[in-house]
């Protein structure tokens, strides 16, 4: 599914862009999933979306869903509506009417706040804000086991749920990774939202612009006719433990079967899967895949196998795909500080926890 904007006359094609990216951001608020089926089915709401994120000239005009709330009712809550009230009561959508007819009072609410992104009356028995600080590597890896690219992105997701219109500060840790007071300073929407995207960078006297890789791999791949055999070794390089590593391999279209054993530190470990981890193959997508819940501080995990392809000159793929978790490992020395509170006198819950994950690609 392609979603596309028409544009009239010579502007900035990124306000495009951004639009929709916001607007398929309310679709997945409104319906969980997105697809041709929950677009068909839920039309009225998509051009009741349409109508109230544009104004009469086509611009963005409002894309905050803590407003649109107000004024464009969820599918649920249209379903609750209808199911709580008889056709006959006033404001109540009816089909002869032939739409939605609600009353005045369901939006009496919107647009009343003079904060664009935030409602004008919000209250909670229990004060509190969550943030989730996740930092993802992304890198490759060359051929010869060298770097090419490798960049630290993040991202502090938040989900609030505090009474009035609270100003909030968050501050950091590390003088040296902020450029100015090492604090944002916001009034936060009502529920889940991202407060603020980042990539970080080594420092400028550090030789190396890239961030280390925290493993290896070595790859032995013999290619033959009709399949080939090969030997992967996955080494970690740090003192800490790495969670749900997972490595994927397209042996190519022509694939029909994959065989292997896993082994650590020398040890033969089990053919299809043991404590350490496991391996598949998927004859749908033709890829192999290597798991490993848990790999230790500097330890070693070996795969080999063979693999079998309809042709005589099988093409796989030439990388790679790695993904996993580091839970108390930090890429980036930026830290939360503290959060404080002005503008309302009560006392409000606060928690931050620290997520890090990376995806790295690694040819051969």
């Amino acid at each position: 599914m392609r979603f596309l904007a028409t544009i009239s006359g010579d502007v900035d094609p990124l306000i495009a862009f951004a639009f929709l990216d916001a607007f398929i951001e309310l679709l997945q608020d409104y319906f969980g999933v997105v697809s041709v089926a929950t677009l068909k089915d839920n039309f009225d709401i998509v051009y009741q979306l349409l109508e109230e994120t544009r104004d009469l000239s086509g611009y963005p005009l409002t894309t905050s869903p803590n407003l649109l709330s107000d004024t464009v009712l969820s599918p649920s809550l249209i379903s609750k509506l209808l199911a709580s009230v008889s056709p006959a009561t006033p404001g109540v959508p009816s089909m002869r009417q032939g739409g939605y007819s609600f009353s005045s009072n369901v939006a009496s609410g919107a647009f009343t706040s003079l904060i664009p992104w935030r409602k004008a009356v919000v209250g909670h028995n229990h004060n509190e804000i969550l943030f989730d600080v996740v930092k993802e590597m992304r890198g490759i890896v060359g051929k010869n086991g060298t770097t090419s690219v490798s960049s630290v992105f993040g991202k502090i997701e938040s989900n609030s749920k505090v009474f009035g219109t609270p100003d909030l500060t968050l501050t950091f840790m590390n003088p040296n990774k902020w450029t100015c007071h090492n604090a944002l300073s916001f009034v936060p929407p009502e529920g889940r939202f991202v407060l603020a995207d980042y990539q970080y960078k080594p420092l400028q006297s550090v030789l190396v612009s890239n961030v280390p890789i925290p493993l290896s791999l070595k790859a032995n791949m013999d290619m033959g006719e009709f399949g080939g055999t090969f030997a992967l070794t996955l080494t970690s390089r740090l003192i800490k433990v790495m969670e749900d590593l997972e490595l994927k391999f397209y042996l190519g279209e022509d694939a029909t079967s994959a065989q292997c054993t896993l082994s650590n530190a020398g040890s033969s470990v089990g053919s299809v899967e043991s404590a350490d981890g496991s391996w598949s193959f998927n004859s749908r997508t033709k890829t192999l895949q290597w798991e490993i819940l848990k790999m230790q501080s500097l330890g070693s995990w070996i795969l080999r196998g063979s693999r079998t392809s309809k042709i005589k000159a099988p093409r796989p793929a030439h990388a790679f795909q790695i993904c996993f978790k580091i839970p108390s490992y930090s890429f980036s020395s930026l830290k939360v500080n503290q959060l404080r509170l002005s503008s309302e006198t009560y006392k409000m819950c606060k928690g931050v926890r620290m997520r890090r994950k990376g995806s790295i690609e690694w040819r051969w």
